[in-house]
């Protein structure tokens, strides 16, 4: 997908901004400064008519000019003195510079003080002066005195008035306004190449001589910063701008990718997915239709898919059973092999008088009856370890001690263990009830003591362990010994299965007992296991626990009968 709509409408969105922010830069560059140039010249006339109506309301009333700035400056001075502070020495002869510092801050002024300085002429000049970074001067044309300068070059600036009085300017002075009385220009200073507007002329006194200059390079500068100022926005718009529109195309194409997934799902059978698109535009519209076709044909070709899966699992079925059965029957054959092999060859010896005397006969009849008792007990575990798989022996669950249950059969199996000189061990303090089939777990306990008695060892020693862990009873049957190996550990619970590679008879074990334990377990809903721990193994299960308040009441009912 070389050119998706989203990049499509990436590219167009970064080629309109990047348009736009150029057409931005080279206003500013063509017009920018002549715009800013205009304004700084309407300010020279605001400043003129402001300063000329004020020098003309003090003249209509008769009074000099000169005359009156000079007394405001020496206001100014008395009122600065009366609010400087005490530790400031004031001399007499000082004067502030009035172009260079503000006598009074605002903050320390009252207000009728500030509405009298606000009426002053020489205030209505200073805001100028300072506002619009303006160097001014007036001039008294009839005596040639400098009356008040807001700037450090007021000789420069006096003879530079002069000379334009005079019609003495030079060829880099422009025009750009001119009226009765005053003209404004820009010039360059060759001294700091630098350009200036300059107002210059009469006030309407006809007496008051003024020359205002204002420094251009602020505003060719200013047009650099906007430029600069207006780039970096521009960028920043523009990435900003990129990251909202990703998310916005992403939004609109979102819809138009997830149909095109859904077609391509569809085109492989799949008819699962559906387009869950809320849209009422084109796209969704679209997408209904495609829900449509999809329902349609997983109705038509479900059917078909199912039954294909139905007859591959009934062919894998028939393909287990058959391993199974395969199986089943080799390993019986295998069991059975032997002991109708001894019985077969002991009655022949019979038969044929081998056994003369009554010892032989008796030794004789015993092993042809222990291997049918084995061949019987074989079979009856095969019979139970069905009826558990097939579901046809359901647990009869009751409430009993798991403890007492245990000590029981150990009790029962007292001249058994004597016999192979193995100590048991129960660790119980208390009753544990538990709720199961005793039966089967009494069989479950008897398959674990068993085994145990098999594979005792070393310092043969078997013991139950039987803790309560949450709501469940846990039993263990240690028995010292050698370690299972790993690998076999997952496989002692299928049937026939013996870690004896040779499936010697020293035990007379079918490798039945553990699957039942395993079908037993699985028909209570619970876990068993087996794990090597240091100096032997360790066999295990669970059993679901009796309530407290369950305990009590067969507690008191037990007490009642007695």
């Amino acid at each position: 997908m070389k050119r998706s709509i989203r990049t499509r409408i990436m590219l167009i969105f970064i080629g309109l901004v990047a348009v736009m922010l150029l057409a931005i830069l080279a206003v500013n560059n063509c017009f920018l400064e002549n715009y800013y140039t205009n304004q700084k010249l309407k300010v020279m006339e605001r400043a003129y008519d402001d300063m000329n109506a004020a020098i003309m309301e003090r003249v209509n009333n008769g009074e000099s000019i000169e005359d009156v700035l000079s007394r405001e400056l020496t206001r100014e001075w008395d009122l600065w003195s009366e609010l400087a502070p005490p530790q400031k020495t004031i001399k007499k002869g000082d004067r502030p510079a009035a172009a260079n510092e503000d006598a009074f801050a605002e903050d320390s002024v009252d207000e009728d003080v500030q509405e009298e300085l606000q009426g002053f002429l020489i205030s209505t000049i200073r805001d100028y002066s300072e506002k619009n970074n303006i160097k001014i001067i007036l001039i008294d044309s009839s005596t040639g005195k400098v009356m008040l300068d807001f700037g450090r070059e007021s000789d420069f600036l006096a003879q530079k008035l002069v000379r334009y009085i005079l019609g003495q300017g030079d060829n880099s002075e422009t025009v750009l306004a001119e009226y009765d009385n005053y003209q404004i220009i820009r010039t360059n200073d060759p001294r700091y190449n630098a350009s200036y507007l300059e107002a210059w002329g009469y006030f309407s006194d006809m007496n008051t001589q003024f020359m205002m200059q204002m420094p251009l390079a602020s505003i060719r500068e200013s047009v650099g910063l906007a430029n600069k100022f207006t780039s970096g926005v521009g960028i920043v718009i523009l990435v900003l701008g990129c990251v909202i529109m990703y998310f916005v195309t992403r939004r609109m194409t979102e819809p138009i990718m997830k149909l095109a997934t859904l077609s391509e799902r569809m085109s492989e059978l799949d008819f699962d997915v559906h387009y869950e698109g809320n849209e009422l535009d084109e796209v969704g519209v679209l997408g209904h239709s495609m829900n449509v076709l999809s329902e349609k044909l997983k109705e038509t070709i479900g059917e078909l898919k199912e039954a294909n899966i139905r007859l591959q699992h009934d062919i894998q079925e028939k393909i287990e059973i058959d391993d199974m059965r395969k199986e089943f029957i080799a390993n019986v054959s295998h069991e059975l092999k032997t002991p109708i092999a001894l019985i077969q060859g002991y009655a022949e010896g019979l038969t044929e008088g081998m056994a003369e005397d009554e010892d032989s006969r008796n030794y004789y009849c015993e092993v042809i009856m222990d291997e049918a008792n084995k061949m019987n007990k074989m079979v009856k575990q095969l019979l139970t370890l069905t009826a558990l798989e097939f579901g046809n022996d359901t647990p009869v669950f009751e409430t009993f001690d798991i403890a007492e249950l245990i000590r029981s059969l150990i009790n029962s199996a007292s001249i058994l263990t004597q016999q192979k000189e193995v100590e048991v061990e129960v660790v119980c303090e208390e009753p544990v009830y538990v709720y199961a089939d005793e039966f089967k777990i009494e069989e479950v306990v008897i398959n674990y003591f068993n085994n145990a008695l098999n594979h005792v060892n070393d310092g043969r020693r078997i013991r139950f362990t039987v803790e309560k862990i949450g709501d469940l009873a846990r039993v263990t049957v240690y028995n010292t010994g050698e370690s299972i190996p790993e690998e076999s550990i997952p496989n002692l619970w299928t049937k026939f299965y013996k870690v004896d590679k040779a499936r010697t008879r020293e035990y007379g074990g079918s490798g039945i007992g553990l699957s039942i334990v395993r079908a037993i377990m699985d028909a209570h809903h619970q876990s068993c296991g087996v794990q090597n721990v240091d100096g032997g193994v360790e066999f295990w299960f669970t059993l679901a626990l009796v309530d407290e308040e369950t305990v009590k009441e067969m507690a008191d009912k037990d007490s009642r009968t007695e």
